[in-house]
């Protein structure tokens, strides 16, 4: 597959802004995306270790996890979209030729991802005392784990795929015969894959980690499962980091000729000192998890590891198309659209600023209040809700009010 080719593909149309803003967003969603996933992940875990307990605490755990992984597989569904939208707009001779190669599987996906979320609220309805009794029906959490991982792996494969076009002659016309169907996944790489899910257990340990000084915040008198807790959760971080280091130094043996740059690049040091971070992190705040902001620094830096990962697996990306193949994906013709990219910003950071300060602020303080009344949102928080509806009528009147001036135009 030659420059030339790949560069026919590309939508003559251009890009509405640099290509170096979908750059940096799609590394910056991705990273917030495999958060969701791994909290999911490890929640999930959790969720079915403690439903097969007869101990309270991780009884009482499994109820609070199977909870977080039911709004963490939404936030992951959620935040999803983005990065591929953007990985679509800069890389899509890459992206749309893989999902055409594989096409019942990009269909395929969307079923298996259904079939996860229903069998999570499944387990979730059969169980609305999981914290008082063992749990039941747990082959629909292990449907609902399995699943979701299967998910996982279809986009892994896809993206890997992605990065191989001198065989995708290969795959569409095995032994010179034309095989349009799209019925196979062609490529993947199990320690690459195996290193993301991996990351789960030091992700979630870190959750752990401040979903206990939440507690502890809100005056949980029960201090032995306050202690389990820090327990569990430094030991997640512990083993967790170094078993997804151990599948990095796989993985990085393991790389393919046009990557093994990488091996030993300054990108490969940045994914490592991030696996670092997590396994030591534990150890570092010993003394700190039950001091104000600080008990929740765990889940803060496991989150800006993940952004550096997400950066050096972009790199990866990126440098190898550039080198191997000659494909430059900042070199996209620009179009200049400024409503579009103004109207992007202005939506994320005005609406969706407002919109989750406003939800976080409500959450928090709920979850803090205690007293025999119910809890009743200041006047402030109020007037913020306020502003969040006011903020997305107004939105929605100027999206659909511009769409309707330029058709009448």
């Amino acid at each position: 597959m030659t420059p030339e080719m790949l560069y026919a593909l590309r939508d003559q149309a251009g890009v509405p802004a640099h290509p170096l803003i979908f750059l940096v967003l799609g590394v910056l969603t991705f990273a917030l995306h495999m958060v969701a996933v791994q909290v999911m992940l490890g929640a999930s875990a959790l969720t079915l270790r403690g439903a097969i307990s007869t101990d309270a605490s991780w009884r009482r755990l499994a109820a609070a996890m199977l909870t977080t992984a039911k709004i963490a597989v939404s936030v992951a569904i959620v935040l999803g979209v983005a990065p591929l939208l953007f990985v679509q707009v800069i890389y899509d001779p890459f992206w749309y030729t893989s999902n055409v190669l594989s096409a019942w599987w990009v269909m395929g996906f969307i079923g298996l991802l259904i079939v996860g979320y229903i069998a999570m609220y499944a387990f979730y309805w059969k169980n609305p005392d999981l914290a008082q009794m063992g749990g039941r029906s747990t082959g629909w959490m292990v449907l609902s784990v399995l699943a979701l991982l299967g998910v996982g792996f279809i986009v892994h494969s896809l993206t890997y795929q992605a990065l191989f076009p001198q065989q995708w002659m290969t795959w569409y016309a095995p032994g010179g015969t034309v095989d349009p169907s799209g019925r196979s996944l062609h490529l993947w790489h199990l320690p690459r894959f195996g290193f993301f899910i991996a990351l789960s257990a030091p992700v979630a340990g870190a959750w752990l980690l401040a979903y206990r000084r939440y507690l502890q915040g809100a005056q949980e008198p029960d201090t032995g499962y306050l202690a389990f807790l820090l327990q569990l959760g430094q030991r997640m971080m512990r083993v967790g980091a170094a078993v997804a280091g151990a599948l990095g130094v796989l993985w990085m043996a393991t790389l393919p000729p046009e990557m093994a740059w990488f091996a030993a690049s300054p990108w490969m040091g940045v994914g490592a000192l991030a696996v670092l971070a997590l396994l030591l992190l534990p150890t570092l705040l010993r003394t700190q998890l039950d001091d104000g902001w600080r008990g929740y620094t765990a889940f803060g830096v496991a989150t800006l590891a993940l952004i550096a990962l997400a950066s050096a697996r972009e790199a990866l990306r990126y440098f190898t198309l550039t080198g191997a193949y000659g494909y430059g994906a900042l070199d996209y013709r620009v179009q200049m659209d400024w409503y579009s990219t103004v109207l992007f910003f202005i939506t994320f950071a005005a609406l969706g600023g407002t919109a989750l300060g406003y939800l976080l602020t409500v959450v928090w303080q709920a979850g803090q209040h205690r007293g025999p009344q119910p809890y009743t949102p200041p006047a402030a928080v109020t007037r913020l809700g306020t502003w969040t509806i006011g903020l997305l009528v107004a939105w929605t009147l100027a999206y659909f009010g511009v769409g309707l001036w330029v058709w009448l135009r």
